[in-house]
């Protein structure tokens, strides 16, 4: 065999060595890493409606595609809380598609009529020192959200005050916290649009 031919040759095994290495190292890390990422919404279940009982929530949940109300063409999960037989709350996570750096991932507890519980942030590229102020850890700006309840009839507070509604914006950044209210607000109306999701069946087990 001529030289070009075993570097080819030995490209080839050490190529199909390196992918079988992966994909062992994916099956080691897998588990692990789902039992990451449900501590970590369980966390964050919790911190959004401390109320609820986190297991519960993870059983009774649904998948919605519904880009136009929830930000992303990717089913998102809605939570639900039932006190008494009755939906008492609903954990949606939600994106914000427009923040300055890219997609903002939110949670959002909103009750049946509206009034948004608690909102917080899963993952963003926002710019640190200006955009990052929407984790809690940052800011307490987040916390500006609780107990507020979207009105459909009168959706002016519901905006920075540079376009005229109650929500500070950011020194030398308004492009994230308005993305982050309207997304907010977004995931509130649908909460309300939609009463149906109540009985739903839950579809998003192990999500």
């Amino acid at each position: 065999m001529n030289p070009i031919g075993k570097n080819a040759l030995l490209l080839a095994l050490i190529a199909v060595i390196c992918v079988l290495l992966l994909s062992v190292l994916n099956q080691l890390t897998a588990p692990r890493i789902a039992e990451q990422r449900l501590a970590n919404r369980l966390a964050l279940l919790h911190d959004v409606l401390p109320a609820a009982q986190e297991q519960q929530l993870l059983h009774d949940c649904v998948l919605i595609s519904a880009p136009e109300w929830l930000g992303s063409t990717q089913p998102q999960a809605v939570f639900r809380w039932r006190e008494q037989g009755e939906v008492s709350a609903y954990v949606v996570e939600t994106t914000a598609p427009d923040g300055y750096s890219g997609a903002i991932d939110l949670m959002v507890a909103i009750a049946p009529d509206g009034t948004v519980l608690a909102a917080r942030t899963l993952a963003h590229q926002e710019t640190p020192g200006l955009g990052d102020k929407i984790e809690l850890r940052k800011s307490n700006w987040m916390l500006g959200f609780n107990d507020k309840r979207v009105q459909p009839d009168d959706l002016r507070p519901w905006a920075v005050r540079k376009d005229g509604g109650d929500f500070d914006q950011f020194t030398g950044a308004t492009i994230t916290p308005r993305a982050v209210v309207g997304a907010v607000k977004r995931a509130a109306l649908f909460i309300q649009q939609h009463p149906e999701l109540a009985d739903a069946a839950a579809n998003c087990e192990g999500v």
